[in-house]
């Protein structure tokens, strides 16, 4: 893995240098002599290389140098900007020139790549612990989602099994409805018929003679209100439902509980209701 990152990194160094000295050997080896272009452009290239060694051994001591850093981007820059000024003052092909003039940038930024890498590189056993989390992560991910999937598939299956048995339930109560419906309507026409009742006075007259009786057939409904729970006894006032509890509770000791003193206040013939029995109690309790 590492060689993914170092060896591009070497070898865009390696063009970047040999080209620096060539372009350095060749334009300045026409105004000065050749040693002296040569020793030029192997301190361009000797500069670079050695603050590039510097900072691989900080790095691999988990060591950072803001300042060697800003010299190895100094003689970067400073090779690229003689492959710039070369390109610019070049008779043949200037833009072939120019195009590579970006190479010891490039070789300097690889090189950053690769340092980032080493950083955040991790090694396998580490590896292996995030994956099997990731993993661990994805299975209760798609149990979650099995889960939900089922709970959604009986929650329909019940949905639609209540609202088939809400319709049939429903189909029942409307054919009982109307069966019921034509059996009124099948007594009120044979109640209201004047050949039922001649059929039938001529039946209880052989039984009873001189005897006619009105033949009704019976009336489902009420036929009169109810009366109203209090309305048998007259009606006591909070202050005497008061009196009449304590009395009754405190007729026996230890006190009687509500059961016992509400089974006797009905006893004893008194009306109240149920609400009201059992809000005297709580005051008189109280």
């Amino acid at each position: 893995m590492k060689a993914k990152t170092v060896l591009p990194a070497v070898a865009m160094t390696a063009v970047s240098m040999v080209l620096t000295l060539a372009v350095v050997m060749m334009w300045l080896g026409t105004a000065v002599p050749w040693p002296v272009a040569l020793v030029v452009g192997l301190g361009i290239d000797g500069g670079w290389l050695a603050t590039l060694a510097y900072e691989r051994r900080l790095a691999a001591q988990g060591d950072h140098n803001r300042a060697v850093t800003a010299v190895g981007w100094s003689f970067g820059v400073l090779a690229a900007g003689v492959l710039v000024a070369h390109a610019l003052t070049a008779d043949h092909s200037p833009g072939a020139w120019l195009a590579v003039a970006w190479l010891p940038i490039a070789a300097k930024a690889l090189w950053l790549v690769h340092s980032l890498w080493e950083r955040t590189a991790l090694t396998p056993l580490a590896l292996d612990a995030i994956r099997g989390i990731q993993q661990e992560a994805r299975d209760e991910a798609a149990v979650a989602r099995a889960r939900l999937r089922a709970e959604a598939s009986t929650e329909e299956t019940r949905l639609t099994a209540v609202t088939e048995a809400g319709a049939r339930v429903a189909r029942v109560q409307a054919e009982t409805a109307q069966t019921l419906a034509g059996a009124w309507s099948t007594l009120e026409s044979a109640r209201k018929g004047e050949e039922t009742g001649r059929a039938l006075t001529s039946v209880t007259s052989t039984v009873t003679p001189g005897v006619t009786p009105r033949w009704e057939l019976p009336v489902w409904g009420p036929s009169e209100a109810v009366p109203a729970l209090e309305s048998a006894a007259p009606a006591l006032s909070d202050d005497e439902l008061d009196t009449l509890v304590h009395d009754i509770r405190h007729s026996q000791t230890p006190p009687l509980s509500y059961r016992e003193m509400a089974a006797r206040f009905r006893a004893a013939g008194h009306s109240a209701s149920e609400v009201r029995l059992r809000a005297a109690w709580k005051r008189v309790a109280a």
